[in-house]
């Protein structure tokens, strides 16, 4: 039963009277020496702004940007995201999100106190003690990628079933070969959890094949501005227990288990994590999202398991030409990766779980037309994480195998049980080799059958419903072969400003969905070149996007 939240307050900052008359106008940077928290206090000659000094993106430290004449903004150390602080809006990237404000009051004394309005950790209400757990009542077996198949006392419970076929048309593919029985896994689970509407994460073909034997599995996802089931009905895979539940509330399965739904502090329009809890034993899944829950998670989860791969973006390797050498990409990545992997061995140090496990970056670009991609797309390895978290932590952690089952009860009470975590027997394939790609290529040809091919007009329709506007760039496409060769009779060259102006107000937009997937993943069916114009590279000669990726 759910319980009443109260709003609390807390004092982050606390400005003396001579502190406050020496503010300056425009930006002022503090830091609380009791806790070692940064913040940002915004002076103009009507009011004062404040907020943490923390990127929305990665938690990533603000400096003022001497870019910025007129003083009003801060460039992340991580990212180079930028805020305007007067507006506590992100203004690079563009049109992104908003920065949580503090409140600022006088006290008594004329002082200052920067305050934040905190309503309680959700999953505080009604909180249970941890009880003992026998061995094998919980268990957690890895299938595949963000796929983990839990079983808690009598129910089975299983994460983003991405276990066949491609994801991002056809740019991902399975690095890890799932056990034979997961289709039977499936149609035993008591509730599957969806994340996102991302397509390794909700993964049409393996729903198809589930749907065939259990289409009334129950299907939960959180209640998202963008639903995850969006194309359910033009999909043909016909499910019907899909549970849309709110964020932040506990969803009772049974007497001893219940789940939560959070959304992400970058995308709540699209993603998600879950906080499952049995028998008072908290298991955190933050999924992929980029700061989860706005960065306030439960401590001393029992067992935490989080992305850590990195490699998601197409960016820099689709792109050539001006300052994107072999060397530049290679320098760019390296610093990228190491940047997440230590944003990510912090986040585990902040919440001290007792167990974690790296996953959700178990992918390959297997076709042979992304080979320059597979070898330039360098991922971190896990083993690189869990050694950053034992340098700084006691925190355990596990690289799961396909098949490889941790029971929980027993790693709580003595992480040195040699049964603690079973491996599959041995000789279980633990790679892939073979993917099966035809028939799931066939499907991507025909969509270069629909109507909006015909219209090369259209392209930029696209671009304009896509919302791709305000960027100081030239769009050049040239629709190719697969090795970017202009593609006979294909669409002739299409050259725009991306500086469309913002059609929101134009009303709903349309195109049709099966339109929509061929674009929005990661891998055009027919290879596209998009040559991107900046100022900074008109002289130098174009730069060239193969393709465009996005998670």
């Amino acid at each position: 039963m759910e319980q009443s939240m109260k709003q609390t307050t807390e004092v982050l900052l606390h400005l003396a009277p001579a502190e406050v008359a020496n503010l300056k106008e425009g930006i002022n940077f503090f830091r609380n020496k009791s806790t070692g928290k940064d913040y940002i206090l915004y002076k103009d000659q009507n009011h004062l702004k404040a907020c943490k000094n923390l990127c929305k993106h990665q938690g990533g430290l603000f400096i003022k940007d001497i870019e910025d004449l007129d003083g009003r903004s801060v460039k992340c150390t991580k990212h180079n995201w930028k805020l305007d602080v007067s507006t506590m809006k992100y203004t690079n990237p563009p049109g992104s999100f908003c920065q949580d404000e503090l409140v600022v009051e006088m006290d008594e004394n004329s002082g200052l106190l920067l305050l934040e309005l905190n309503p309680p950790n959700p999953w505080d209400s009604d909180p249970r003690p941890p009880e003992d757990l026998a061995f094998g009542e919980v268990q957690v077996t890895y299938l595949t990628h963000a796929c983990m198949d839990l079983k808690l006392g009598d129910k089975r419970m299983v994460f983003d079933p991405w276990l066949m076929g491609p994801a991002f048309a056809r740019g991902w593919w399975l690095l890890h070969e799932p056990p034979s029985d997961w289709l039977e896994r499936l149609c035993r689970a008591d509730l599957i959890y969806i994340s996102h509407m991302h397509s390794d994460h909700l993964s049409y073909p393996t729903l198809q094949k589930l749907s065939q034997r259990r289409p009334d599995v129950p299907i939960y996802v959180g209640d998202t501005e963008r639903p995850v089931f969006w194309n359910l009905k033009h999909s043909g895979v016909q499910l019907t227990n899909i549970n849309v539940v709110p964020f932040g509330a506990w969803q009772q399965v049974d007497k001893n288990l219940r789940f939560m739904i959070l959304m992400d502090g970058v995308h709540p329009e699209m993603d998600t994590c879950i906080i499952v809890e049995y028998k008072g034993h908290k298991i955190l899944n933050t999924v992929d999202c980029t700061r989860p829950n706005g960065g306030r998670l439960p401590v001393n989860a029992a067992l935490m398991m989080n992305d850590f791969a990195g490699g998601a973006s197409g960016f820099p390797m689709t792109f050539s030409g001006g300052k994107f050498t072999e060397e530049w990409k290679a320098q760019f990545i390296k610093t990228e990766r190491k940047k997440l992997l230590n944003y990510k061995a912090q986040l585990v140090k902040d919440l001290q779980p007792r167990i974690y496990c790296p996953f959700a970056g178990y992918f390959v670009e297997s076709h042979p037309s992304d080979k320059y991609i597979k070898e330039t797309n360098i991922k971190n390895d896990p083993t690189q994480l869990n050694n950053l978290i034992k340098k700084n932590s006691d925190v355990l952690t596990w690289t799961p195998r396909p098949g490889a089952t941790l029971d929980l009860g027993r790693m709580l009470k003595d992480p040195t049980d040699s049964k603690g975590i079973v491996e599959p027997p041995e000789g279980t394939k633990i790679y892939k080799d073979s993917w099966d790609f035809q028939p799931y290529l066939d499907t991507l040809h025909a969509a270069v059958g629909d109507e909006i091919f015909l219209h090369p007009s259209w392209i930029k329709e696209y671009f304009t419903w896509a919302g791709f506007k305000n960027y100081n760039l030239v769009v050049r496409m040239i629709e190719t072969d697969e090795d970017f060769s202009p593609f006979p009779g294909g669409i002739p060259m299409r050259r725009f400003a991306a500086g469309i102006p913002n059609p929101a107000a134009a009303g709903p937009r349309h195109i049709p969905p099966p339109v929509l997937e061929s674009f929005s993943n990661k891998t055009a069916t027919d290879s596209t070149q998009l040559e991107v114009l900046p100022d900074a590279l008109r002289l130098e000669g174009p730069g060239t996007s193969q393709g465009c990726q996005s998670t």
